[in-house]
């Protein structure tokens, strides 16, 4: 079993297990890795730990990234910008029916990854002919969603905070209108979608709750017992964990789940 530790590797934030070897390590150190594509630059992202089950490829760590290793970061960032402006126009040129998103080199520019979105299959066989004459390196198209676009390009959420996938979201799970009705958010689907256009991630981070809440409590308009007596159950108030109950003639009052719980149990 060997002791790895999860990494990232490129602007995709691809998750890769690595071998600790003799390194210490820990969670955001920056270290340059062997993966399946070459050398790239990776951060690491999960702790270390024993791999009880190797699939797939297991990577290598030559170091932490040092002082010279910054420098050429930097000088493959301003290769990528370049290149980005190449790539656009030979889109361009070969009327090919995507989007361009952005172009990444391995940490040795051995590789070029070249990401874009389209709605359709593209044929890009000529362009990558085209562009590894121009460029003299291996190329990778990678298609990607309109989820993995945000996670690229970054930005800020209605929330005011940077968006989670950029963040700190690794993995997207999935997420649906139903999440939205049993949380009693507004079904408006332009509030309720992110900047990919894609309904948002967090609506499914708390949708557990709410379903547990949710389930032992009886339907919204049912008569409930009260520690008042009956009245009929007018809304809940998830995030405070009370409800508010109509007594008739306008009488409204709030209480707490746990009250509603005790009045049932004693038959109020």
């Amino acid at each position: 079993m060997p002791m790895v530790v999860g990494v990232i590797v490129r602007k995709i934030k691809d998750k890769i297990y690595v071998n600790v070897d003799c390194f210490d390590l820990r969670l955001n150190d920056k270290v340059i890795v062997e993966t399946k594509h070459g050398i790239e630059v990776g951060i690491v992202c999960e702790k270390e730990k024993y791999l009880q089950k190797v699939e797939g490829f297991i990577g290598k760590i030559f170091r932490k990234v040092t002082q010279e290793d910054r420098k050429t970061i930097a000088d493959n960032e301003e290769r990528s910008a370049r290149v980005y402006k190449i790539v656009t126009q030979k889109t361009i040129d070969h009327r090919l029916s995507m989007k361009l998103i952005c172009v990444q080199y391995t940490f040795d520019r051995s590789k070029l990854f070249i990401y874009y979105t389209s709605e359709t299959r593209v044929d890009f066989r000529e362009l990558i002919k085209d562009l590894g004459y121009i460029l003299k390196t291996r190329i990778q198209m990678v298609q990607i969603g309109v989820r993995d676009k945000s996670k690229i390009i970054g930005g800020i959420g209605t929330c005011g905070q940077v968006l989670c996938c950029q963040g700190f979201l690794r993995d997207f799970n999935s997420v649906t209108i139903n999440m939205a009705k049993d949380q009693e958010l507004s079904l408006n689907t332009i509030k309720l979608s992110g900047l990919c256009g894609r309904l948002m991630c967090c609506i499914a981070y708390e949708n557990d709750t709410y379903k547990n809440i949710k389930k032992n409590l009886p339907e919204v308009c049912s008569i409930i017992s009260t520690p008042e007596g009956k009245a009929k159950l007018a809304a809940i108030d998830f995030i405070r964990e009370r409800v508010i109950a109509d007594f008739g003639n306008k009488s409204f009052k709030f209480f707490t789940i746990k009250q509603i719980k005790n009045a049932n149990e004693k038959g109020i």
